[in-house]
Protein backbone atom coordinates (compact mmCIF):
# COMPACT_ATOMS: atom_id res chain seq x y z
CA UNK A 1 0.00 0.00 0.00
CA UNK A 2 2.88 2.39 0.71
CA UNK A 3 4.24 2.08 -2.83
CA UNK A 4 0.74 2.59 -4.21
CA UNK A 5 0.39 5.81 -2.21
CA UNK A 6 3.77 6.99 -3.42
CA UNK A 7 2.82 6.25 -7.03
CA UNK A 8 -0.40 8.25 -6.64
CA UNK A 9 1.59 11.27 -5.50
CA UNK A 10 -0.57 14.34 -4.96
CA UNK A 11 -3.67 12.32 -5.92
CA UNK A 12 -3.28 9.96 -2.93
CA UNK A 13 -5.41 12.21 -0.71
CA UNK A 14 -8.34 11.89 -3.13
CA UNK A 15 -8.69 8.13 -2.74
CA UNK A 16 -9.67 5.82 0.12
CA UNK A 17 -8.45 2.42 -1.06
CA UNK A 18 -9.51 -0.94 0.38
CA UNK A 19 -7.91 -4.12 -0.99
CA UNK A 20 -9.70 -7.41 -0.34
CA UNK A 21 -8.39 -10.91 -1.05
CA UNK A 22 -11.83 -11.93 -2.32
CA UNK A 23 -15.38 -10.66 -2.65
CA UNK A 24 -18.45 -11.46 -4.72
CA UNK A 25 -18.45 -8.24 -6.77
CA UNK A 26 -16.58 -5.00 -6.13
CA UNK A 27 -19.41 -3.03 -7.72
CA UNK A 28 -22.09 -4.63 -5.56
CA UNK A 29 -20.11 -4.15 -2.37
CA UNK A 30 -19.18 -0.56 -3.15
CA UNK A 31 -22.81 0.26 -3.97
CA UNK A 32 -23.67 -0.94 -0.46
CA UNK A 33 -20.94 1.24 1.01
CA UNK A 34 -22.15 4.21 -1.04
CA UNK A 35 -25.63 3.78 0.45
CA UNK A 36 -24.00 3.86 3.90
CA UNK A 37 -22.29 7.17 3.10
CA UNK A 38 -18.88 6.21 1.71
CA UNK A 39 -17.13 9.29 0.29
CA UNK A 40 -16.32 10.06 -3.31
CA UNK A 41 -12.98 8.53 -4.20
CA UNK A 42 -13.61 5.28 -2.33
CA UNK A 43 -11.89 2.41 -4.14
CA UNK A 44 -12.45 -1.29 -3.68
CA UNK A 45 -9.91 -3.69 -5.17
CA UNK A 46 -10.45 -7.46 -5.14
CA UNK A 47 -7.72 -9.98 -5.76
CA UNK A 48 -10.48 -12.38 -6.78
CA UNK A 49 -14.16 -11.87 -7.59
CA UNK A 50 -16.54 -14.80 -7.30
CA UNK A 51 -19.47 -13.05 -9.00
CA UNK A 52 -17.90 -10.34 -11.14
CA UNK A 53 -20.27 -8.79 -13.65
CA UNK A 54 -20.03 -7.20 -17.04
CA UNK A 55 -22.64 -5.41 -19.12
CA UNK A 56 -26.00 -7.07 -19.74
CA UNK A 57 -25.45 -9.60 -16.95
CA UNK A 58 -22.33 -11.13 -18.45
CA UNK A 59 -19.79 -12.77 -16.14
CA UNK A 60 -16.36 -11.15 -15.76
CA UNK A 61 -13.64 -13.74 -15.12
CA UNK A 62 -11.01 -12.57 -12.61
CA UNK A 63 -8.09 -14.01 -10.67
CA UNK A 64 -5.14 -12.34 -8.93
CA UNK A 65 -2.58 -13.66 -11.41
CA UNK A 66 -4.50 -12.81 -14.55
CA UNK A 67 -6.52 -9.65 -13.93
CA UNK A 68 -6.89 -6.37 -12.07
CA UNK A 69 -10.44 -5.65 -10.95
CA UNK A 70 -11.56 -2.65 -8.95
CA UNK A 71 -14.45 -0.25 -8.47
CA UNK A 72 -14.35 3.49 -7.87
CA UNK A 73 -17.10 5.52 -6.21
CA UNK A 74 -17.49 9.00 -7.68
CA UNK A 75 -20.19 11.36 -6.47
CA UNK A 76 -21.96 14.01 -8.56
CA UNK A 77 -24.40 16.81 -7.92
CA UNK A 78 -28.10 15.98 -8.23
CA UNK A 79 -28.45 17.83 -11.54
CA UNK A 80 -25.30 16.33 -13.10
CA UNK A 81 -25.65 15.26 -16.74
CA UNK A 82 -23.80 11.95 -17.02
CA UNK A 83 -24.38 11.06 -20.68
CA UNK A 84 -21.13 9.76 -22.14
CA UNK A 85 -19.61 8.85 -18.77
CA UNK A 86 -18.62 5.33 -19.80
CA UNK A 87 -16.82 6.72 -22.87
CA UNK A 88 -14.93 9.21 -20.71
CA UNK A 89 -13.85 6.36 -18.44
CA UNK A 90 -12.72 4.29 -21.42
CA UNK A 91 -10.63 7.18 -22.70
CA UNK A 92 -9.04 7.60 -19.27
CA UNK A 93 -8.03 3.92 -19.21
CA UNK A 94 -6.70 4.10 -22.76
CA UNK A 95 -4.50 7.10 -22.00
CA UNK A 96 -3.24 5.65 -18.71
CA UNK A 97 -2.22 2.37 -20.32
CA UNK A 98 -0.54 4.16 -23.22
CA UNK A 99 1.44 6.09 -20.64
CA UNK A 100 2.67 2.77 -19.25
CA UNK A 101 3.86 1.62 -22.67
CA UNK A 102 0.84 -0.32 -23.91
CA UNK A 103 0.48 -0.26 -27.69
CA UNK A 104 -2.15 -0.98 -30.35
CA UNK A 105 -5.10 -0.03 -28.16
CA UNK A 106 -8.53 1.09 -29.32
CA UNK A 107 -11.96 1.95 -27.92
CA UNK A 108 -15.25 0.30 -28.79
CA UNK A 109 -18.59 1.93 -28.04
CA UNK A 110 -19.87 2.06 -25.39
CA UNK A 111 -17.41 0.67 -22.85
CA UNK A 112 -14.74 -1.72 -24.11
CA UNK A 113 -10.99 -1.30 -24.46
CA UNK A 114 -9.53 -3.46 -27.22
CA UNK A 115 -6.12 -4.72 -28.25
CA UNK A 116 -5.83 -4.30 -32.01
CA UNK A 117 -2.34 -5.65 -32.62
CA UNK A 118 -3.19 -9.29 -33.23
CA UNK A 119 -5.15 -11.05 -35.94
CA UNK A 120 -8.30 -9.19 -34.91
CA UNK A 121 -9.65 -6.85 -32.27
CA UNK A 122 -9.61 -8.54 -28.85
CA UNK A 123 -11.17 -7.38 -25.58
CA UNK A 124 -8.60 -6.16 -23.07
CA UNK A 125 -10.75 -4.37 -20.51
CA UNK A 126 -14.37 -3.73 -19.70
CA UNK A 127 -16.28 -1.08 -17.79
CA UNK A 128 -19.50 -1.40 -15.81
CA UNK A 129 -21.03 1.78 -14.38
CA UNK A 130 -23.93 1.65 -11.95
CA UNK A 131 -25.76 4.68 -10.55
CA UNK A 132 -27.66 5.34 -7.35
CA UNK A 133 -29.27 8.50 -5.98
CA UNK A 134 -29.48 9.67 -2.39
CA UNK A 135 -29.73 12.90 -0.42
CA UNK A 136 -26.14 13.75 -1.33
CA UNK A 137 -26.72 13.57 -5.08
CA UNK A 138 -25.80 10.87 -7.62
CA UNK A 139 -23.35 8.12 -6.75
CA UNK A 140 -21.64 6.38 -9.66
CA UNK A 141 -19.79 3.14 -9.06
CA UNK A 142 -17.30 2.62 -11.88
CA UNK A 143 -16.23 -1.00 -12.19
CA UNK A 144 -13.08 -1.76 -14.18
CA UNK A 145 -11.71 -5.14 -15.15
CA UNK A 146 -8.40 -5.40 -17.03
CA UNK A 147 -6.96 -8.66 -18.30
CA UNK A 148 -3.30 -9.00 -17.39
CA UNK A 149 -3.26 -12.27 -19.30
CA UNK A 150 -5.91 -13.31 -21.78
CA UNK A 151 -8.66 -15.48 -20.26
CA UNK A 152 -10.30 -18.25 -22.22
CA UNK A 153 -13.82 -17.03 -22.91
CA UNK A 154 -16.10 -19.00 -25.28
CA UNK A 155 -16.93 -17.20 -28.53
CA UNK A 156 -15.01 -14.05 -27.59
CA UNK A 157 -11.59 -12.82 -28.63
CA UNK A 158 -9.66 -11.69 -25.56
CA UNK A 159 -6.24 -10.18 -24.91
CA UNK A 160 -4.05 -9.47 -21.90
CA UNK A 161 -1.90 -6.53 -20.98
CA UNK A 162 1.09 -8.79 -21.56
CA UNK A 163 0.10 -8.77 -25.25
CA UNK A 164 0.29 -4.96 -25.34
CA UNK A 165 3.34 -4.19 -23.19
CA UNK A 166 6.99 -5.01 -23.74
CA UNK A 167 7.43 -4.80 -19.98
CA UNK A 168 4.47 -5.45 -17.67
CA UNK A 169 3.95 -2.76 -14.98
CA UNK A 170 3.69 -3.82 -11.35
CA UNK A 171 0.08 -4.06 -10.13
CA UNK A 172 0.36 -1.10 -7.73
CA UNK A 173 1.94 1.08 -10.43
CA UNK A 174 -0.80 0.03 -12.85
CA UNK A 175 -3.57 0.79 -10.34
CA UNK A 176 -2.06 4.18 -9.47
CA UNK A 177 -1.85 5.17 -13.14
CA UNK A 178 -5.46 4.15 -13.76
CA UNK A 179 -6.82 5.97 -10.71
CA UNK A 180 -4.86 9.12 -11.51
CA UNK A 181 -6.08 9.06 -15.10
CA UNK A 182 -9.67 8.52 -13.97
CA UNK A 183 -9.54 11.44 -11.54
CA UNK A 184 -8.25 13.79 -14.26
CA UNK A 185 -10.87 12.76 -16.79
CA UNK A 186 -13.74 12.74 -14.31
CA UNK A 187 -12.80 16.26 -13.20
CA UNK A 188 -12.90 17.44 -16.81
CA UNK A 189 -16.14 15.56 -17.43
CA UNK A 190 -17.71 17.26 -14.39
CA UNK A 191 -16.80 20.73 -15.64
CA UNK A 192 -17.31 20.38 -19.41
CA UNK A 193 -19.17 17.12 -20.10
CA UNK A 194 -18.27 14.49 -22.66
CA UNK A 195 -18.13 17.12 -25.41
CA UNK A 196 -14.67 18.14 -24.16
CA UNK A 197 -13.42 14.57 -24.66
CA UNK A 198 -15.30 13.59 -27.81
CA UNK A 199 -12.59 14.43 -30.34
CA UNK A 200 -9.99 12.33 -28.52
CA UNK A 201 -12.43 9.44 -28.17
CA UNK A 202 -13.17 9.57 -31.92
CA UNK A 203 -9.47 9.25 -32.73
CA UNK A 204 -9.37 5.97 -30.80
CA UNK A 205 -12.64 4.54 -32.11
CA UNK A 206 -11.55 1.23 -33.65
CA UNK A 207 -14.55 0.98 -35.97
CA UNK A 208 -14.74 4.58 -37.17
CA UNK A 209 -16.18 4.71 -40.71
CA UNK A 210 -16.54 0.93 -40.90
CA UNK A 211 -19.62 -1.13 -41.69
CA UNK A 212 -21.11 -2.38 -38.43
CA UNK A 213 -24.18 -4.07 -37.07
CA UNK A 214 -25.89 -2.90 -33.85
CA UNK A 215 -27.80 -5.37 -31.69
CA UNK A 216 -30.17 -3.71 -29.22
CA UNK A 217 -32.28 -5.95 -26.99
CA UNK A 218 -35.09 -7.65 -28.89
CA UNK A 219 -35.12 -5.20 -31.79
CA UNK A 220 -33.89 -6.28 -35.22
CA UNK A 221 -30.19 -5.49 -35.78
CA UNK A 222 -29.39 -2.19 -37.45
CA UNK A 223 -26.68 -2.00 -40.10
CA UNK A 224 -24.79 1.11 -41.06
CA UNK A 225 -21.47 2.93 -41.21
CA UNK A 226 -20.09 3.92 -37.81
CA UNK A 227 -19.66 7.69 -37.67
CA UNK A 228 -18.49 7.71 -34.07
CA UNK A 229 -20.44 9.46 -31.33
CA UNK A 230 -22.05 12.82 -30.67
CA UNK A 231 -21.34 15.27 -27.85
CA UNK A 232 -23.46 13.20 -25.45
CA UNK A 233 -21.87 9.87 -26.30
CA UNK A 234 -24.68 8.48 -28.44
CA UNK A 235 -23.57 6.17 -31.25
CA UNK A 236 -23.98 7.60 -34.75
CA UNK A 237 -24.77 5.22 -37.59
CA UNK A 238 -25.21 6.23 -41.23
CA UNK A 239 -28.01 3.88 -42.29
CA UNK A 240 -30.24 3.53 -45.31
CA UNK A 241 -32.73 5.71 -43.39
CA UNK A 242 -30.15 8.42 -42.72
CA UNK A 243 -27.93 9.27 -39.75
CA UNK A 244 -29.34 7.73 -36.59
CA UNK A 245 -28.45 8.01 -32.87
CA UNK A 246 -28.41 5.06 -30.49
CA UNK A 247 -28.00 4.99 -26.72
CA UNK A 248 -27.63 1.28 -26.05
CA UNK A 249 -26.68 -1.97 -27.72
CA UNK A 250 -23.77 -4.12 -28.81
CA UNK A 251 -21.80 -3.30 -31.93
CA UNK A 252 -19.96 -5.76 -34.15
CA UNK A 253 -18.26 -5.55 -37.50
CA UNK A 254 -20.27 -6.80 -40.44
CA UNK A 255 -19.00 -9.94 -42.12
CA UNK A 256 -16.02 -9.28 -44.34
CA UNK A 257 -14.91 -6.11 -42.53
CA UNK A 258 -11.41 -5.89 -41.09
Amino acid sequence: MMRLRQALGTYAARFDIDILPECSSTNALLLERAAEGAPSGSVLVAERQTAGRGRRGRVWVSSPEDSLTFSLLWRWQKNAHLAGLSLAVGLALHRALRGLGARDLGLKWPNDLLYCGGEGDAKLAGILIELASDARGIASVIGVGINLRAPQVPEQATAGLDDCCVEMPARDILLAALLTGLARHLDLFASAGFAALRADWQLRNVWQDKNVRLYADSNPPVEGICRGVDDEGALLLATAAGLQRFWAGDVSLRAGEA
